[in-house]
């Protein structure tokens, strides 16, 4: 099995959207050059790259609610740029889908998809506040974005977010997402081997604070308020438990009284209780039903 991969260059594409004064142009580019490669990421989560109505609902409102910086905003994308330019980030995030690559042949794991297309765009750091400045999308195999401001903080952690991004990629090459049905149960699992392959490859220390931030007894109280969630389905509803009520209030979900990404600090650590409980590799595990990794795990017993 071979798994061919595509970089494309965004910090190229940042310098030429700079020079375009003229921000309908500007528009355009962004939609049209941009977004073309991950055009039929977007056509899949029904996203237009340009609304049929003025001001109406496409790929620039989608990026600006997924935490990307505004491309009218100059110094921003400049400052973002020059920052990802001067850590070597583009070589950083190449090494890092080479190794993800490499694992996944080595274990046996595919990925459905011709080749994936990564692109790594910048972010507004007021918008990615809780996430330190930083999140990736790989919900659908063969694309995986990743969108940063980067800082000291984030920078090193690239690499493990991309291998989060990349295991979402194996994970629904498995197994379908439905997103009207998707269950509490479902989703903890799923972000919870993302970051548990995440750690595989470098380590529980660059995990995400969407992991490392939650203390033992907010742990332990979460742990309780979700096992009691299991099975409730439904995007929104299951966004509330997975993100917590900070961004349950802004994304007009339901709070449901947890810290944020309770759910993702859950999920890691139903998932690294099964690993340990029966002697799993990640790998293994990867291949095994919500249902089984959140039983076996006996978190919630």
């Amino acid at each position: 099995m071979s798994l061919i991969y595509k970089m494309i260059n965004t910090i190229e594409q940042y310098e030429e959207l700079l020079a375009i004064t003229e921000l309908e142009e500007r528009k355009e580019y962004f939609r049209y050059k941009m977004m073309a490669p991950f055009k039929e990421m977007w056509n899949l989560i029904n996203v237009p790259i340009k609304a049929k109505q003025e001001n109406g609902y496409d790929v620039l409102m989608a990026t600006n609610m997924l935490g990307y910086a505004d491309i009218s905003n100059d110094k921003q994308l400049q400052q973002g740029l020059y920052i990802l330019k001067d850590h070597n980030a583009y070589e950083m995030a190449e090494a890092a889908i080479q190794a993800c690559i490499q694992n996944a042949i080595e274990s046996g794991l595919k990925v459905n998809a011709d080749e994936i297309k990564f692109g790594l765009y910048v972010a507004d750091p007021d918008k990615l506040k809780l996430q330190k400045g930083y999140t990736g999308f790989g919900g659908i195999p063969g694309f995986i974005t990743v969108n940063i401001f980067p800082n000291d903080y984030n920078i090193p952690k690239l690499p493990a977010v991309i291998a989060h991004e990349f295991h979402h990629n194996i994970r629904f090459s498995y197994f379908d997402w439905d997103h009207g049905n998707v269950t509490v149960g479902d989703y903890l699992v799923i972000e919870g081997l993302a970051d548990s392959f995440a750690k595989e490859l470098y380590g529980a220390e660059q995990l995400g604070p969407w992991v490392t931030s939650m203390d033992k007894d907010d742990l332990e109280y979460s742990i309780h308020v979700i096992g009691e969630a299991l099975n409730i389905k439904g995007f929104a509803e299951v966004s509330s438990y997975m993100f917590g009520d900070e961004i349950a209030k802004q994304e007009g979900y339901e709070p449901v009284g947890l810290s944020f990404c309770a759910g993702y600090a859950v999920g890691f650590k139903v998932v690294q209780s099964f690993m340990m409980k029966h002697n799993k590799t990640i790998y293994e595990t990867t291949l095994l039903s919500s249902d089984e990794i959140i039983h076996g795990s006996g978190l919630f017993s």
